[in-house]
């Protein structure tokens, strides 16, 4: 049996401005740090192509630093992206999960899904559902709600 989440979040711009914001390396430095006072180090490197990878490096100091690479196995730009994750934290665990993102247009906006699997504990599972998924869902959020603002001042 494997350990598993499923998260979902309504956001406001179209799937092909949310897809680009999860796996352009330029706007995913802007958004994870976003609401942040203190800026932290970010430093993402994408090579958006099945069997590319994604490597983020991140964390408030050098010795406090998480690093996560995933490897893209399936990429249908605006709609799914399904990649195997590797992360590891600043005490050297490490974990390894496969995660499932769909971008589906909902309402003049787009319903992100996160399913991730392979969680190695039920409490890991939880902080992820309690704590990273909707952090990482604020901050995208955020940034496209920044953007928007943005685009409207330009027109």
């Amino acid at each position: 049996m494997t350990i598993d989440m499923r998260m979902t979040r309504q956001l406001p711009a179209l799937p092909e401005e949310v897809f680009d914001a999860y796996t352009d390396a330029e706007k995913q430095k802007i958004w994870f740090g976003i609401l942040d006072t203190e800026p932290g180090i970010v430093e993402i490197d994408v090579d958006l192509r099945v069997g590319g990878q994604q490597t983020a490096v991140w964390g408030p100091s050098p010795d406090m630093l998480f690093r996560e690479t995933q490897t893209f196995l399936e990429i249908d730009r605006p709609h799914r992206l399904v990649t195997e994750s590797t992360g590891s934290g600043p005490d050297g665990a490490t974990m390894t999960t496969r995660i499932e993102v769909t971008f589906e247009e909902r309402d003049g906006g787009t319903l992100m899904t996160v399913v991730q699997s392979g969680f190695p504990t039920p409490e890991l599972r939880d902080f992820f559902v309690g704590e990273v998924m909707p952090g990482a869902f604020d901050r995208i959020e955020a940034y496209l709600v920044r953007e928007q603002g943005r685009e409207r001042s330009r027109g």
